[in-house]
């Protein structure tokens, strides 16, 4: 009597088989193994060795994919099926875009083009065709153009009824309308495009990209809360593909960036730092450089000030700019100057307008401390206009925020008060501890000079907490700074009103000082009308007893 053995069925298996099904469960190391394996036993057909470079490309194997791709194409050409070698050429441009070896993309994007011209034929290939000169005409700033190019290619794959090609022009087009301003636009079409994604209807290669792409338009236009949503839903993604390399370390890295802004830094170190295993397997890629920048970040906020400048550097190394991270570490350290000198060249760079936003902001306060108020009204100013324009709750308190350290600086502490307390009602709604907490100083400072004691001691005693929790030491430094009555680092003093304070001390008069630095007596008289605000004093001979004291002299 036969009895069935379910063991022994699945290893009766013939191994392509065996790999289609494993292809299909989304085993995707797996299935690299048999079918490779298949394939060095008798060569595969198109088919097959399509499933053979998906499998390779997600698990990181770059060349192995490639090979495979290559393979493909030739069996095509040589059968004739010119449209399904132009489509195998797309898919090996597409595997090298994102690898960044552009030359040999567009060498195979230019064969593909060439193989539907010579046979005049009319195919969905042509669609797949526009995506990378609709992305590039981003990259190069023309926007209107980008979402003409997409647009065309979301009509091609309507009429041709590909789900895939219409998922990733709408996903282009999405991100074309935010760089145009049409920020409720932009933002459906990319929830669109994610609706296809999720409910399983495009294909593996295409859904992490689309995935990848909503989040950094989300990035954009720091809509924090949908970021969050879609970095969750990619997680979920990946984590059903557990031996998944490609899209892991970028998913990890975007939800380091979520986390960070939530203020859970333990679990965002712990993010990046898995990241890394799966950007440096097999071998090392470009996001790289945007794991080490986080880390800096991290570093940084923490006060780990040696270890977020090693971060920077390396994340320069890998060619991602540590910026606005490094003028805001010059910052920390008490190096307005050098801060300044680094912010300065950046804020005139054309960039989208999210991450302009950034730096903008990072520069109203370091040139702020750096006194260079004309520079900092103008970057306060272009952060404004784009917060009006983007509309999005984190926008809209940093901006708040900038108008407030503004106004304090320039003297008015009551309607710095004002708009000081729209950004920390803000930061709450939005959930962001750190960027509370450094409003509240800010709002202590306010206070402090309004002479309202109670409203200062509160603010300050909310900042505390909320910089404890984090473990922001440098942050509570500065807090326990103005809690012992010393100016508050966060308006500290500038390197020219010291200069000013140590030459006060000395007994001289407002004229004998401008003489001295070759500036004007009203300028100077500016100067020491600060800094008697900024000590908490009410004249010259307090401000020379508070230099004395701290051995300025």
């Amino acid at each position: 009597m036969n009895v069935y053995n379910p063991s022994t069925a699945v290893n009766e298996i013939d191994p392509i088989s065996r790999g289609r099904e494993l292809f299909s469960q989304r085993r995707w190391a797996e299935a690299f193994g048999v079918l490779a394996a298949a394939d060095a036993a008798r060569p595969l057909d198109v088919d097959d060795l399509d499933r053979l470079a998906t499998a390779a490309y997600l698990t990181g194997r770059d060349d192995e994919s490639e090979s495979c791709r290559g393979r493909a194409h030739q069996l095509l050409v040589d059968r004739g099926d010119l449209e399904g070698a132009a489509r195998a050429a797309f898919w090996m441009a597409f595997g090298l875009l994102q690898r960044g070896a552009l030359a040999p993309a567009s060498g195979w994007l230019r064969r593909a083009a060439r193989l539907l011209e010579d046979r005049g034929l009319d195919c969905v290939v042509r669609g797949y065709l526009l995506i990378p000169a609709a992305i590039r005409q981003m990259a190069e700033g023309d926007a209107a153009a980008s979402h003409d190019t997409f647009s065309q290619a979301a009509t091609i794959a309507a009429r041709f009824e590909d789900p895939d090609l219409e998922a990733l022009a709408r996903n282009g087009c999405g991100r074309a309308l935010i760089r145009l301003g049409r920020i409720a636009d932009g933002v459906a079409a990319l929830d669109e495009a994610m609706a296809a994604v999720v409910a399983g209807a495009v294909i593996p290669i295409l859904a992490g990209d689309i995935y990848c792409a909503v989040l950094e338009g989300c990035q954009e236009i720091y809509d924090l809360r949908r970021a969050s949503e879609w970095t969750n839903s990619l997680a979920q993604w990946c984590a059903a593909q557990p031996d998944l390399v490609r899209y892991r370390g970028e998913c990890l890295l975007y939800r380091a960036e979520v986390r960070q802004l939530r203020g859970e830094w333990t679990d965002a170190e712990a993010d990046v730092r898995q990241a890394w295993a799966f950007l440096s397997t097999p071998r090392p890629r470009p996001p790289m450089g945007a794991a080490y920048y986080r880390l800096g970040e991290l570093h940084r906020l923490r006060g780990d000030f040696a270890k977020a400048e090693d971060a920077y550097r390396q994340a320069n190394e890998w060619g991602r700019k540590p910026q606005p991270g490094l003028s805001l570490l010059r910052l920390a350290q008490g190096d307005s100057t050098g801060a300044a000198a680094s912010i300065r060249p950046l804020v005139p760079e054309r960039r989208p307008r999210g991450a302009r936003a950034m730096i903008l902001a990072a520069s109203v306060e370091i040139l702020t401390a750096a006194e260079d108020l004309d520079g900092a009204r103008s970057a306060a100013a272009d952060l404004s206009g784009i917060a009006n324009e983007i509309g999005t709750p984190l926008l809209s308190a940093a901006a708040a925020h900038a108008a407030g350290v503004l106004l304090l600086s320039g003297g008015d502490a009551a309607s710095a008060l004002i708009r000081l307390r729209d950004a920390c009602e803000g930061w709450r709604d939005v959930g962001m501890p750190y960027e509370e907490a450094q409003t509240r100083s800010h709002i202590a400072e306010a206070c402090r000079r309004l002479n309202d004691r109670d409203g200062c001691a509160m603010e300050l005693d909310v900042s505390r907490r909320l910089f404890q929790r984090l473990g922001a030491r440098s942050a509570l430094a500065r807090v326990a700074e103005q809690s012992a009555g010393r100016p508050s680092s966060t308006v500290p003093l500038s390197e020219r009103e010291v200069q000013v304070l140590r030459l006060v001390a000395t007994g001289r008069t407002n004229r004998t000082i401008a003489e001295e630095l070759f500036i004007s007596e009203k300028t100077v008289a500016r100067h020491v009308s600060n800094i008697f605000d900024k000590l908490g004093v009410s004249s010259r001979a307090g401000a020379t007893a508070w230099a004395f004291q701290r051995h300025l002299i």
